[in-house]
């Protein structure tokens, strides 16, 4: 019995130490793996020219935008426009009832003439020396007043007819053919869109980019033909004390009315030009929450000797970004090659390739095919 005991744990033994080097071989080869080499893209770096810019969100508004309305009540007669046609200054939109302000004008023109003929009687009586100074002044004032009267009528009439006070485009029609206006009801909205302003605020800190007169890039992604060029027209006196930010104004053209007030824009203020910057495409950062990095191409060698290319990773400090490209401040320098796609599998000192057949988009003014 104790033989056959020291026999299995005999067996036990030189099975579990069969296995212990199985285990300690599959270590051995699992350490001198090497995975297959990745492949990669590069770029070497080289100074660029780079404009900086503040980016900031704006709100056109027109030049000149009003809702038109009436001074006076009454029943509308006539109707002179459509709505969303553009108007010249003076062009008739609304007409009120006036038959009443004809009758006074009428009547005030008709005391105008009988004042008028009794000025003529008078002035040869007084020639005559048959009537008083006195009695032709009255007469003469009697005719001055007439004139008034009419004038009063004549601008009551013209109150009673509502015109585009400068040239614009008309929104949509308020109002309807027989119906009554109160003093102040809408009629229809009028915007001047050629050109058009643009309003936008600084942070305090970029207040000094802002001058008269100084050139303003303007885009917003639902009108094409990319960014178009304004200036700087107005600045506010004062900084907001809740947002520590200061309001600023902008004229740019807008001929083909795309723009219209109210939309919000994309704003970009450009700064002094930098001759001297190193930039890599957007596909080439590692994001990290402990830092962001690139990979570095190095040339090497093999433990056996054979050159081989690996990767050293170097985290940076980045700027702003222009389209697909990053401006990197720290963590490279000009000559570097950098690899600009694949860096999601890549650690450091690993082994890759090269295929720079196809590159990633690297355009400071990409411009994506619309969905």
């Amino acid at each position: 019995m104790l033989l056959m005991l020291f026999c299995v744990a005999l067996a036990v033994a030189g099975i579990g130490y069969a296995k212990f080097r199985q285990i300690q071989a599959a270590i051995a080869m699992g350490k001198s793996f090497a995975p297959p080499p990745s492949a990669v893209t590069t770029l070497v770096l080289s100074p660029q020219r780079w404009e900086p810019v503040v980016r900031v969100i704006g709100t056109l508004k027109a030049v000149q935008g009003v809702t038109v309305s009436t001074d006076l009540a009454g029943i509308i007669s006539e109707i002179g426009f459509e709505s969303g046609i553009p108007v010249k200054k003076g062009a008739l939109l609304v007409q009120l009832n006036s038959d009443s302000e004809h009758a006074l004008l009428s009547a005030a023109q008709v005391r105008r003439d009988l004042a008028v003929l009794e000025v003529k009687r008078k002035r040869e009586l007084l020639a005559k020396n048959a009537l008083s100074a006195s009695e032709t002044d009255a007469a003469e004032a009697e005719v001055r007043q007439s004139d008034a009267a009419c004038a009063q009528a004549e601008a009551l009439l013209a109150r009673k007819r509502i015109t585009a006070p400068f040239d614009g485009v008309l929104g949509l029609r308020q109002v309807n053919l027989g119906q009554f206006l109160n003093p102040g009801s809408p009629v229809v909205s009028l915007q001047a869109l050629d050109p058009i302003r643009v309003q936008f605020n600084l942070p305090q800190q970029e207040i000094g980019a802002a001058a008269l007169g100084k050139v303003v890039r303007v885009s917003a992604q639902e009108v094409d033909g990319g960014p178009r060029e304004g200036k700087i027209s107005a600045l506010d006196s004062q900084v907001d004390e809740s947002s520590r930010a200061l309001t600023v104004e902008a004229t740019l053209p807008n001929s083909d009315q795309a723009l219209r007030p109210g939309m919000f824009v994309n704003v970009e203020l450009p700064l002094a030009v930098e001759p001297e910057v190193l930039v890599v495409p957007a596909s080439a950062i590692n994001y990290a929450p402990y830092g962001n990095s690139v990979y570095v191409l190095l040339e090497g060698t093999d433990p056996e000797g054979k050159p081989v290319k690996t990767v050293d990773q170097r985290f940076v400090k980045l700027g702003q970004n222009r389209g697909d490209q990053i401006r990197v401040l720290e963590g490279v320098k000009a000559g570097d090659e950098v690899v600009t796609s694949g860096v999601f599998k890549l650690r450091q000192g690993a082994a890759v390739v090269l295929n720079n057949s196809v590159q990633p988009s690297n355009s400071p003014t990409p411009t994506p095919p619309n969905n």
